[in-house]
């Protein structure tokens, strides 16, 4: 008991020493002094540039500017940490110790994590992380145990030929790996919002420079990644030269799919919101275009993934790629004693009144709605309907079905028969009577 109030006691004697020391003090103005300065020169940036000043409205690079306006909660915890890293040094020159601006730097930069966390993270995973792995090593920053730490991390290691495993390394390698990737993933989702928004590109274009984007974006990550294992890139890539000779006939059908999603978006030949047949019948809306395929999103809820080397190696009707309008037929009949010149202008105007079908007169003569005698039937005469809309029959767009509905509305009301399937038989008295042996 004895030792133990001896050693509190010396610990309150060092203590009373320290507050009572001139270099205490020393190191309390220059921590002030620099916290102060932290926050007058933040406030400043944050009144001179225009971007910091109110949040943006919406428009162009909405989201590149929101994200430099978020960036002005992180001026001061930015500016804190660099001034006390000044403040550390010259209490070192002037005061011969450091170790209370060193204190404040660590928990500015816990607070500096903590505000990066609640603007940008919103995914818990990440917040977890941040939160039991980037928190406690500026804690052990700031008591100074952070190198002792890793330093026994690197010590637990286990060799295999001239490979070295350690704790560190592969701590060090998750870690970041999920934080490069996770950048990673949000970057490509902002860089490829950003470009889609360029309402001056044509949407072809677009989609060319997001794919580009995206496969720079993560071809940099891996090198870092790659980096931060502590892998030699002399040798892998004559490692990876052995290999891609290997992988290139076992993943020839990627690599082909690959090569034809570059061509794809490069020759602008199939864009986002085409409507695509194939040879084999299947049709849809591309909705979506990767490196591998195409999706074809269908009017009956289903979506077709269509390999990008189909394209190129087969045939395919692109019916909406230059032009968004398109002529469709309708076909009925009516009975041969129908009145025909009565009925066209009949046929024509109940057409016409639908809203999607193109008509009037600012429209060329050749797309209004027409109708016609396609052929003479065994049961009355083939009419043709002719019209032009804008965008596939199908979906949104059934027209077909409610004009076939008018048309038989119209003729209905002004006594027009449509006929159905008719025979007419003879009988012929005297063939009878011969094949029977009576007179006729």
């Amino acid at each position: 008991m004895e030792e133990v109030l001896t050693r509190a006691d010396e610990i309150w004697q060092i203590t009373i020493g320290w507050l009572t020391s001139t270099q205490f003090y020393l190191q309390i103005v220059f921590s002030m002094s620099a916290i102060a300065l932290s926050y007058l020169a933040s406030a400043g940036i944050k009144s001179r540039l225009r971007f910091f000043r109110a949040e943006p409205e919406p428009g162009p690079l909405q989201d590149v500017r929101l994200a430099l306006y978020n960036v002005r909660e992180l001026v001061f915890p930015i500016l804190n940490i660099v001034f006390l890293g000044v403040a550390i040094q010259v209490s070192i020159d002037l005061a011969e110790q450091g170790w209370l601006p060193r204190i404040f730097q660590g928990w500015a930069v816990i607070f500096l994590i903590y505000s990066f966390i609640h603007l940008y993270v919103k995914s818990a995973v990440i917040r977890a992380i941040a939160t039991w792995i980037g928190v406690p090593l500026a804690i052990l920053y700031v008591i100074g145990w952070l190198n002792d730490v890793l330093l026994y991390l690197d010590g637990v290691a286990v060799s295999v030929g001239d490979i070295r495993l350690s704790a560190l390394a592969i701590a060090r390698t998750l870690l970041f790996g999920f934080i490069l990737f996770w950048l990673g993933r949000i970057s490509n989702d902002t860089g490829k919002r950003v470009i889609r928004n360029q309402a001056k590109m044509d949407i072809g274009t677009r989609e060319v420079l997001a794919k580009l984007f995206e496969i720079a974006l993560f071809a940099c990550i891996s090198l870092l990644l790659l980096q931060v294992m502590g892998i030699n890139l002399t040798a892998l890539a004559v490692f990876g030269g052995a290999l891609g000779v290997g992988l290139g006939f076992g993943l020839q059908q990627i690599a082909s799919n690959f090569v034809s999603g570059i061509i794809i978006l490069l020759d602008r030949s199939i864009t986002i919101g085409d409507f695509i047949e194939l040879e084999d019948g299947r049709a849809g809306k591309v909705r979506e275009l990767s490196m591998r395929s195409a999706t074809l999103e269908t009017f009956d809820g289903k979506d077709v993934m269509v390999p990008n080397e189909t394209f190129i190696t087969s045939t395919f009707t692109n019916w909406t790629h230059n032009n968004q309008k398109q002529r469709y037929p309708l076909h009925f009949s009516v009975a041969y004693d129908t009145d025909l010149e009565k009925m066209w202008p009949i046929i024509r105007e109940v057409v016409a009144s639908h809203p999607k079908v193109l008509s009037g007169d600012t429209i060329p003569i050749e797309e209004r709605p027409d109708a016609e005698i396609a052929s003479f039937g065994d049961s009355g005469i083939e009419i043709l309907v002719e019209f032009w809309m804008e965008g596939i029959d199908d979906g949104p767009n059934r027209v077909g079905a409610d004009l076939l509905m008018m048309i038989w509305t119209a003729l209905k009301l002004h006594g027009i028969q449509i006929p159905f399937p008719q025979r007419e038989i003879r009988v012929l008295n005297d063939q009878i009577g011969v094949r029977t042996g009576q007179n006729p």
